[in-house]
């Protein structure tokens, strides 16, 4: 038994070992890729303004365009650089206090982000979906695409929206909160131990519409992990089975989470700063009225087309907090703002 464990294991860092390689590889080459094509675009130049073509210089400026471009896109890969940033993602979004304003917020950032992962072609499979008066009270997707944890690992926190409430007779001006988790789904190469000692597993019916498609089984499934308390469900498999496995590995990488977060505290001890991310903190404010703005309270980056993010143009806040944190991450001091 023991050799067959090692031999696994063996075969596992094997594995991750040879994706390694294949990932640094096509780093390397998308690099040289662009070190050729700049090479090649310097001499054109020196073409045309040798030879007074200025009739080139439309094409000089569509390969310049397209060179940037690749630069920005390469540049951003070389920032996902993080153990699971590679993997998809699990992205959970729970409205907060506030009833109906809040569900209804939970709903515009759970589109945010579907729209978001169409402009990636990343594919969206909904695990667990709990509807509310109003809106949605919690909902867990699993992102599919390359790289797509690390993209969104930065929109971990609490979001704040600010607007003129429609669900108020005297247009009086709200604000809600919304939280937003991500966690990675772990592969082989990150190995997360749940002992069946550690947990305990219940099921129930699944909830729904009614009528001839409801489940009459209890085939939604719980589990409970006792030394973290960490709880994770999922009833969108018909089968019990299904809803078990589903609900594992979505434990498997809020563990991964939790036990990665401990470890940054202990090590925060040191480096003499506390990241934490905690309820009531937000990173991002959404300001309908009186102006319009989107600012993330990180790094301070903002915008002022809100209608443009809620549609899913969520990449310049991703490359900006990516690059805030390459830098070190450093906390930037607010200015007294009413957002």
């Amino acid at each position: 038994m023991t050799t067959d464990a090692n031999f696994w294991s063996d075969q596992n860092k094997a594995r991750k070992i040879l994706t390694e390689i294949k990932i640094l590889q096509e780093r390397l080459e998308t690099w040289k890729r662009l070190h050729d094509d700049i090479l090649s675009l310097e001499e054109m130049y020196g073409l045309v303004r040798e030879e007074d073509h200025q009739d080139m210089e439309g094409d000089l400026l569509t390969s310049l365009q397209d060179i940037q471009a690749r630069f920005d896109k390469a540049l951003v890969i070389e920032l996902l650089s993080g153990e699971a940033d590679r993997n998809d993602a699990f992205l959970t979004i729970h409205a907060g206090s506030g009833g109906t304003e809040a569900c209804d917020w939970a709903s515009m950032l759970y589109r945010m982000y579907l729209r978001w992962a169409e402009r990636h072609d990343f594919s969206v499979e909904t695990i667990d979906f709990l509807e509310a008066e109003g809106g949605i009270k919690s909902v867990t997707v699993q992102v599919s695409g390359e790289y797509a944890y690390g993209y969104l690992k930065g929109e971990m926190g609490v979001h704040r929206l600010v607007r003129i409430s429609p669900f108020d007779a005297n247009a009086r001006r709200h604000t809600s909160f919304a939280s937003v988790s991500v966690m990675p789904v772990l592969d082989d190469s990150i190995e997360i131990d749940i002992r069946p000692e550690d947990i305990r597993i219940d099921t129930y019916r699944a909830g729904g519409a009614g009528g001839q498609k409801v489940n009459k089984t209890d085939s939604a499934v719980r589990i409970t992990h006792l030394a973290t308390g960490i709880v994770v469900t999922c009833q969108n498999e018909r089968s019990q089975y299904k809803n078990k496995d589903v609900a594992m590995s979505i434990l498997k990488s809020r563990l991964y989470e939790y036990y990665k977060a401990e470890h940054d505290k202990e090590t925060a001890k040191f480096a003499g700063e506390k990241k934490e991310i905690a309820w009531g903190s937000q990173i991002r404010s959404y300001v309908f009225q009186p102006y319009t703005m989107v600012k993330d309270h990180r790094n301070k980056f903002s915008v002022g087309n809100v209608q443009a993010v809620m549609d899913g143009e969520l990449d310049p806040f991703i490359e900006a907090y990516l690059h805030w944190q390459w830098k070190g991450g450093t906390a930037v001091e607010e200015e007294d703002e009413d957002i």
